[in-house]
């Protein structure tokens, strides 16, 4: 029977990152920018085809894993755009169930937003389906579907979106790390269990192998006085990374794809819940040895390294190292009016606690019985157990050109990172307490019990998400959907 109490969230063990697949067996996948195997035509024009394919998740000195994904790989390739250009993507499915592509982080029209029954129809085995936007703000970004959610992507279908800016920052070369972590089962295939009661009435699904880029990591090597830019995704499920850069101080450059002011990072932890991205810059200043990317995992806080960075035995690239990099230029996003904007309170309940056993959601789909999860009380599934989000009026409804706030409650006892939909938001307020600089993002991390407060100007009409980007959690009830009027 499962417990009522929260447990430790699944430990990550040296054996299990570093034991069969050594680090360096990963070298190339980190050095090597993903590749672009969709084709790409004239412009920023692609097609993606959502297949089933096989990775060597394991490392390539064990069999690879059958997974679902764009072009048959996990992660699926980069797309790049140049900021303010328009990006065709023809999704062909070739998957045993309908799917769609939601672009994460990107302002995108309504019907552009892939979201079954919310803003499109799915997409059925063998059909294609077009989507086209123009991308106005630059920044690393993403792509996965909002279908079946926790299956696909638990599965492999996600992969990086780059829109590049005008002027982008000075460096020697760019890496793009899609962080995931993967449910196996002991003969390296994908546990199928994606409706397992425990994991979405607690932490959601967490896997004991990490990859980079579809591999365990390995080594990247540097020369001593370059700068590496570093994007870094986190795709998985449900596990938050918590990072660190052993001898290293990388600036931070952006969240979210949003710019932010150049800052070191000194001895602070980088934190990433589902969703959530980040651009660093890393000055290769060490001297000769391994350097390594840590993964910190409460609460026993053992890192394990993940990466190492291995400077090269040869002359600097430059005499000196480069100087503090400028801040990237802002994004065109409307800035909130703060006095006398529209509030609206979300507190997000459930999941399982001390004292409270879980009890089935009346009419629940037997499959899914433990709708755990509410916004306002309020659970967002369909009886019949799917996400039939038509049927589910919006909980209210804003005035498009209105500054909105958020007043986010997290009444649990589990980490929720919170995905909204169309917009991008400022985060202006943690626990009661104004931040002297808000920041910029789609995906807010709220910590056990945690309050704040998200303002935007609600300038995209139509109906859109917002939920917790833990896809056990969100496909047990942790959505609402919003609407600002045309």
């Amino acid at each position: 029977m499962p417990s009522d109490f929260p447990r430790p969230r699944a430990p990550v063990t040296r054996r299990a990152l570093l034991g069969a697949a050594a680090l360096g067996a990963g070298a190339a996948a980190l050095c090597a920018a993903l590749p672009a195997s969709a084709a790409r035509h004239a412009g920023a024009r692609y097609t993606l085809t959502a297949r089933p394919g096989r990775t060597a998740l394991r490392g390539a000195a064990k069999p690879a894993t059958e997974i679902w994904g764009y072009e048959g790989q996990a992660p699926g390739p980069i797309l790049r755009v140049r900021q303010g250009e328009r990006l065709d993507v023809a999704l062909v499915n070739r998957l045993p169930q309908p799917t769609t592509i939601h672009w994460h982080g990107i302002r995108v029209p309504n019907d552009m937003d892939g979201v079954p029954d919310v803003t499109q129809h799915a997409v059925a085995p063998g059909e294609v389906y077009p989507y086209s936007f123009v991308c106005a703000d630059a920044g690393t970004y993403w792509y996965h579907p909002h279908g079946n959610s926790a299956e696909q992507l638990g599965r492999g279908l996600s992969g990086p979106l780059i829109v590049e800016e005008t002027t982008p920052p000075r460096v020697d070369r760019e890496l793009v790390w899609v962080l995931s972590d993967w449910k196996l089962k002991d003969d390296g295939s994908i546990d199928p269990d994606f409706a397992n009661a425990h994991e979405r009435s607690h932490d959601g699904r967490l896997g004991g192998t990490i990859t980079i880029n579809g591999a365990p990591g390995g080594e990247v090597p540097l020369r001593r006085n370059e700068r590496v830019r570093l994007r870094l995704l986190n795709v998985a499920n449900a596990r938050i990374f918590e990072l660190s850069f052993e001898g290293h101080d990388p600036w931070l450059i952006a969240l979210d794809g949003q710019p932010v002011a150049p800052r070191r990072l000194g001895k602070e932890r980088l934190v990433l819940g589902s969703g959530m991205r980040t651009d660093l810059l890393i000055d290769a200043t060490g001297d000769a040895g391994e350097r390594d990317l840590l993964l910190h995992y409460p609460p026993g806080d053992d890192p394990v390294a993940i990466a190492q960075f291995v400077y090269r035995d040869e002359a600097p690239l430059r005499a000196a190292p480069l100087p503090p990099p400028t801040p990237l230029a802002a994004n065109p996003i409307a800035m909130p009016a703060l006095a006398g904007a529209e509030r609206h309170a979300l507190v997000f309940a459930g999941g399982a606690r001390p004292g409270m056993p879980m009890r089935p959601q009346p009419g629940a789909d037997p499959a899914h019985p433990h709708g755990a999860w509410t916004v306002n009380g309020k659970p967002l599934i369909h009886a019949a157990g799917g996400h039939d989000h038509q049927r589910i009026p919006p909980s209210f409804t804003l005035e498009r050109g209105a500054t909105v706030i958020f007043a986010l409650k997290n009444d649990t006892v589990f980490d929720h990172p919170i995905h909204l939909h169309g917009h991008t938001f400022r985060i202006v307020m943690r626990n009661g307490k104004a931040l002297e600089t808000p920041l910029l993002s789609d995906t807010i991390l709220l910590t056990q019990q945690e309050s704040a407060e998200i303002a935007f100007v609600a300038d995209n009409p139509g109906d859109w998400m917002l939920h917790c980007h833990i896809l056990e959690h969100q496909e047990s009830g942790m959505g609402a959907v919003f609407r600002v009027t045309s």
